[in-house]
């Protein structure tokens, strides 16, 4: 409800995931909204959280300016090294004028 940015939860787990999964599903989630609301003129964020085949997939997707890029130096470097640490990997779907998806897919036991 603080976002500056409409942000709709589309999917959530019935259950509480794992801590550490748990954590660096909130961490991406935070920082994604806060560089689509700093960077991605943005008119609206979808978020999903959900459990897929052992994994939970962390999907964050915005309709603005796109560009996002990992190797730039920005947080989101960040973000996937914290995805990798839990064995998982964090894609980036960013084309300029088409918008963002961030995915993350984290193995759990």
């Amino acid at each position: 409800t603080r976002a500056p940015v409409p942000v709709e939860i589309t999917d959530v787990p019935g259950d509480r995931l794992p801590e550490p999964v748990e954590a660096a599903a909130y961490y991406l989630i935070a920082e994604a909204v806060t560089n689509v609301a700093k960077h991605a003129q943005a008119s609206h964020v979808s978020v999903s959280v959900r459990r897929d085949d052992g994994r939970v997939v962390v999907d964050v997707v915005d309709d603005g300016v796109g560009g996002a890029d990992a190797d730039s130096g920005s947080g989101l470097h960040g973000l996937a090294d914290r995805v990798e640490a839990l064995h998982g990997r964090l894609h980036i779907d960013s084309p300029r004028g088409g918008g963002t998806r961030i995915e993350a897919q984290i193995p759990v036991d």
